[in-house]
């Protein structure tokens, strides 16, 4: 081999690179700034999922939430079955409001605070579950996160760079000379 050869053999020879290598200092590696780029945000997403998955519910309690859902829409459309039926046949659904008219007042009472602790507590049970949730998302998070601080930089991969720092620090204006 030659001497060009045996000097390049010498540079190059054990894999290595020293004109990326120098150039690195000088520009961001784009491969490796995507690489961790992509890492952030798989591990954004994890952690979403984990958040925000559905929690295990058996069977019997799917079909009691299911059976809580239908009181309200059985309400707004046996009321829109009212108003098409009162269009309909006025004589049948005159002589059923007559039948409403005779209901003594303390049943309506009575029907009344069954509707309204029924959804008070649905409120109540939604609200609480609601807040459960969020304690849970909560204890999850790093400590001192809640200010932001604690997620500065995590998986970024980002260096702090003490000529920014210094540069900042002295008004960020280019010295004149």
């Amino acid at each position: 081999m030659g001497l060009i050869g045996g000097a390049l053999e010498t540079v190059f020879g054990d894999g290595r690179n020293p004109i990326a290598e120098t150039a690195q200092v000088f520009r961001v590696n784009a491969d490796a700034s995507d690489e961790r780029a992509a890492a952030a945000q798989a591990a954004a997403l994890a952690q979403f999922a984990a958040e925000f998955g559905a929690p295990g519910r058996s069977l019997f309690d799917r079909v009691i939430d299911g059976l809580n859902r239908l009181p309200r829409p059985a309400m707004a459309f046996g009321t829109l079955g009212l108003l098409g039926a009162a269009m309909v046949n006025p004589v049948w659904f005159a002589s059923r409001m007559q039948g409403l008219a005779l209901v003594p007042e303390p049943l309506w009472w009575l029907l009344g605070a069954i509707v309204s602790f029924y959804f008070g507590a649905r409120h109540q049970a939604k609200g609480q579950e609601f807040q459960r949730a969020l304690a849970v998302s909560l204890a999850r998070m790093p400590m001192g996160a809640s200010d932001g601080a604690g997620w500065r930089g995590q998986g970024a991969g980002t260096d702090a760079n003490p000529a920014l720092d210094a540069w900042r620090a002295g008004g960020g204006t280019m010295g004149a000379g």
